[in-house]
């Protein structure tokens, strides 16, 4: 019997010392696996990266690469051809908005590199049309006085709008979205007019109407709209430009 009892005590022993380790197993992973962050934590991150390579801002690019070459056509006085390939541009222009609001393709980037698009477009012909006398230098001092402030302001926003550390690489990094910009109604009308101006500034010498009456009305109606739009930009200024740092968590 008491090598029953013995053998009986040690197959006991075994069970609970058993027990004990898979207890411990069970406690380990809890004990020795480090805090990881759920899915909701992703919040604190500073930085809000986001797609930037999708068919609008691939339109918008084509404007800004045609741009230059616009600016030299007219400098040449290829009229024709500059006016082609500027219709051609505006219709770049609504396509990457029409694309990017009913396809989810909007960006950041875009809602700023689509503006920039138009003023870079219309500054350099602004200039160019000028010189070849087919725009009066009074309008193309306002249209280039306003959109220098603003891409001033706009560089002044994204540099406050940073979070820290503050770097050069970080500051040019396009895929950091810092601030989003909300277009007024006056401007999106000024930029209406300031592309019909410029279209029809390139079409007037091909078609002869250098000199009408409705081109001069042209001149004082994208002259109006232009210092309103931007007076209206530096009235409403925290409402155009949307800091998007403020929704971060730090």
């Amino acid at each position: 019997m008491g090598h029953v009892n013995l053998l009986k005590n040690n197959v006991q022993y075994y069970r609970d010392l058993n027990q004990t380790f898979s207890t411990a197993s069970v406690y380990k992973p809890i004990i020795d696996t480090p805090h990881t962050p759920d899915k909701d934590s992703s919040k604190d991150i500073k930085d809000i990266k986001e797609q930037i390579i999708n068919i609008p801002n691939v339109l918008t690019m084509s404007r800004i690469v045609a741009t230059p070459f616009l600016g030299y056509l007219v400098v040449q006085e290829a009229y024709t051809p500059a006016f082609c390939i500027f219709v051609a541009a505006g219709m770049t222009d609504v396509l990457d908005g029409y694309i990017a609001r009913n396809f989810n393709q909007m960006t950041v980037l875009g809602s700023a590199l689509d503006p920039l698009a138009d003023k870079l477009l219309v500054s350099v012909l602004t200039v160019t049309l000028t010189m070849s006398s087919l725009m009066p230098v009074p309008l193309a001092a306002v249209i280039l006085g306003r959109d220098v402030l603003l891409i001033l302001a706009s560089l002044y926003f994204r540099y406050i709008s940073l979070p820290p550390p503050k770097t050069f690489w970080r500051y040019c990094d396009v895929t950091n979205a810092t601030v989003k910009l909300h277009p007024s109604n006056i401007s999106k009308l000024n930029t209406f007019l300031q592309l019909t101006l410029i279209a029809s500034s390139l079409a007037a010498p091909v078609f002869g109407f250098v000199d009408h009456i409705a081109l001069q009305t042209l001149w004082y109606l994208t002259g109006t709209t232009t210092i309103a739009s931007g007076v209206g930009y530096y009235r409403n200024r925290h409402q155009s430009v949307e800091i998007l740092q403020d929704k971060m968590k730090h």
